[in-house]
């Protein structure tokens, strides 16, 4: 799984330049913003998928150096996670998702930058991972989710999931 996700990063490319739909043209999908103007008598009513046409003064040197793409994953660390555990795995399968994602991103920093932070009844942002910081090995990958382990252990139950996600955008947009 870890080799798949890996290769659909790799090969994961910008939108900025990707296809479009071309609008007023004679043939395609029926554009529901122009059917007054087809029953008008107007012919350029479809649209269809292209690619995007480059215009002559667009900038080339932008897309020379691709931008490093920021992501930030939010996981539940709170005291619930941890105490019902023995119940339904939940704690387990949030880890394994931890470490699916540092392992799949693992060489891929001249693409990607990540930060890995939690929130529970206790905090809505407790950092595990730095953007400027990821995990260089399986040790550090360890202690990443073993400071998870023990988060969850000692904090409070409750939900500061909008809060969280409220931060972590913010700080994601910061970054651009």
């Amino acid at each position: 799984h870890v080799s798949s996700l890996r290769r659909a990063l790799e090969n994961a490319t910008d939108t900025k330049g990707g296809r479009v739909w071309l609008k007023r043209r004679s043939d395609g999908d029926l554009d529901d913003d122009r059917l007054v103007d087809g029953v008008a008598g107007d012919r350029l009513v479809y649209k269809r998928r292209g690619d995007k046409d480059d215009g002559a003064g667009d900038d080339k040197d932008e897309d020379a150096t691709p931008k490093i793409k920021s992501i930030c994953f939010l996981m539940d660390v709170s005291g619930s996670m941890y105490r019902f555990q023995m119940v339904d795995g939940r704690l387990s399968r949030m880890l394994e998702s931890a470490l699916y994602i540092m392992e799949a991103l693992e060489g891929l920093e001249d693409k990607y930058e990540y930060m890995i932070r939690g929130h529970s009844g206790s905090s809505a942002s407790v950092d595990f991972v730095d953007f400027q910081r990821p995990p260089k090995n399986r040790g550090d990958r360890l202690k990443v989710l073993e400071s998870m382990v023990a988060h969850s252990q000692f904090s409070d139950s409750g939900d500061a999931t909008l809060p969280a996600t409220r931060k972590a955008i913010a700080d994601v947009l910061q970054r651009r």
